[in-house]
This record gives C-alpha cells, sequence and structure tokens, in this order.
C-alpha cells in the first residue's frame, strides 16, 4: 500500500470515529430545543434534501426490486428505530457518554447472534470480550440504576435503540451487502422522514424551539456523520481498511464522555469510568480477534 494512501486511510478511520462519537453530543444540544421525533424529522428532511442532487451528481446504482424491500427495513430499524431510542434516551435524561457505551455493546450482541445464526463461532478471546464488555455495561448501568439517574422510560429506550441498531445490521449483512450506500441513504431518509414526521406531530406538537444551537446539530449530524461519515467508511472498505474502523468504533464512548465533560460539564464517576472501560476492553477483544480469522 503507497504511504499516501496508507495515512489517507488512517485519517478517514480517525475521522469516521471521532463523528461518530461526537454525533452522541450534538444530539444532546439538538434535543433542548426539539424533541425526539420532531427533531429527527428535521434531521431526515434535511438529509432528504441533501441526498437529492447528490444522488442526481454521482447517479449510484439503485436497488433491486428484490433489494427494495430489504432496504425499506434497514432503514427503518436502524434509522427511524435505532435514532428514536438513542435520542429518547438521552431526552429522559441519560447522559450521552453512557448512551454511547450501552450502544457500543451492538456489536459483541452481533457479533454472539452471528455465531449462532451466521455460523461464524467466536473464540475463547472473543467469549472473554463477550464477557468483559457485559461486565462494564452493568458495571455502568447499575451504578446509574443504584442513584436513580436512569428511569425506567430511558432503559427502554435505550435498549429499544440497541435492539434497532443490532436486528438492522444483522437485516442488512444478511439480505442487502452490496447496496449501494447512497441510494440506500436516500430511500432510507425518506422512509424515516415518513415515519418520524406523524409521530411528531402527534406525540410532540412537533414544536420547536429554532436557535443556531439546534441548526448546528442538525447540519453536523446530516453532513458530518450521515454523508460524509458514511462516505468515509465506503472508502475504507474499498481499501479494505473496514476492520481498523471496527477495533476503533469502541473508542466513541470514550470521544462521547470527554466532549459531554467539556461542553456540559457531566463529570464521570469513578465506576462509571471503569465501566467505560472494561466494556472498551471487551469489545476491542472481539473486534481484534474476528480481524484476524
Amino acid at each position: 500500500m503507497p504511504q499516501s494512501r496508507r495515512w489517507l486511510d488512517i485519517a478517514l478511520a480517525w475521522y469516521f470515529v471521532s463523528v461518530w462519537g461526537s454525533g452522541f453530543i450534538a444530539t444532546k444540544a439538538g434535543i433542548q430545543y426539539a424533541a425526539p421525533f420532531t427533531f429527527l424529522a428535521l434531521r431526515f428532511a434535511l438529509g432528504v434534501a441533501l441526498m437529492i442532487p447528490l444522488v442526481i451528481i454521482l447517479r449510484p446504482r439503485w436497488p433491486t426490486r428484490a433489494e427494495f424491500p430489504h432496504v425499506l427495513v434497514v432503514g427503518f430499524l436502524i434509522h427511524a428505530f435505532h435514532l428514536s431510542g438513542s435520542h429518547y434516551a438521552q431526552y429522559l435524561g441519560l447522559s450521552a457518554g453512557i448512551t454511547a457505551v450501552i450502544m457500543a455493546l451492538q456489536t459483541v450482541i452481533t457479533a454472539f447472534i452471528a455465531a449462532q445464526w451466521l455460523r461464524e463461532p467466536l473464540s475463547r478471546i472473543q467469549w472473554l470480550g463477550v464477557v468483559l464488555g457485559l461486565a462494564g455495561v452493568g458495571l455502568v448501568v447499575w451504578h446509574k440504576i443504584d442513584v436513580r439517574v436512569m428511569t425506567a422510560g430511558s432503559l427502554i429506550a435505550i435498549l429499544c435503540g440497541l435492539a434497532g441498531m443490532t436486528a438492522g445490521t444483522l437485516y442488512q449483512r444478511r439480505f442487502c451487502p452490496q447496496v449501494d450506500l447512497y441510494s440506500a441513504a436516500l430511500i432510507q431518509f425518506a422512509l424515516s422522514l415518513a415515519v418520524l414526521t406523524p409521530l411528531a406531530f402527534a406525540v410532540e406538537g412537533a414544536v420547536v424551539r429554532w436557535s443556531w444551537q439546534l441548526l448546528a446539530s442538525i447540519g453536523f449530524l446530516v453532513v458530518f456523520a450521515s454523508i460524509l461519515a458514511v462516505n468515509a467508511l465506503h472508502t475504507l472498505m474499498r481499501h479494505g481498511e473496514a476492520t481498523r474502523v471496527t477495533s476503533m468504533i469502541y473508542l466513541t464512548p470514550i470521544f462521547a464522555v470527554v466532549l459531554e465533560y467539556v461542553f456540559f460539564d457531566v463529570v464521570p464517576t469513578a465506576l462509571s469510568v471503569a465501566g467505560i472501560a472494561v466494556t472498551c476492553a471487551g469489545v476491542a477483544l472481539v473486534a481484534f480477534r474476528r480481524a484476524k480469522t
């Protein structure tokens, strides 16, 4: 591999991970001005508006008739259901750092399910990673429940978000692994907008307190996360660097916790830090071994 491309891949990988971790903080800022369904409807409306000219220019391959319903299912699970759950968890008081930690467990759960359904057995080191990941999240969640910071509503919401992301990832891997990311993104953004807009009006009254913070949050999440970060991931996969991102993505809770402390003065407790460290170690073991097999 040329040295210049190697450095480009490293830069893209760090960009992807840092933006993914920062997304939890951008969400926390945005939902102060619009409730989750309303916030997500605005986010997907902008996403559709930006993706239409991009798709016209790039002319990507559209899903086939057989692939199209699968693209819709993935879009509902990963975008509408997953994001609604994770956003509402923060809206109901769950910190961005803890949200990131619990969502990072998604890959451990996916690996476990894949071992059963997709016949991809886990090695002993991977099983150790699964146990460490569960133990780390247990430390974080137990502490939060113990001090009554994590409400029942926020716990249900984050578990829904985790289930949506896990199911969507497995479904996409099984039924539409070759779908073009750009055309799929436009379809999935449009579906999510259609699903969430009625909910925004029915549940939240679609109340928006317009501010530059809200616009900045939505703009960051759409442009830097949904479009550019996905493009970075796509480029890395073409370069054979997907495993690098897979192993680095578990640094996102650290980004979220540090940025939450910087911008919102949320100081993580010692037990939370220990839980984050154990969780990151566990999922890193899973990803590291999977890259070797």
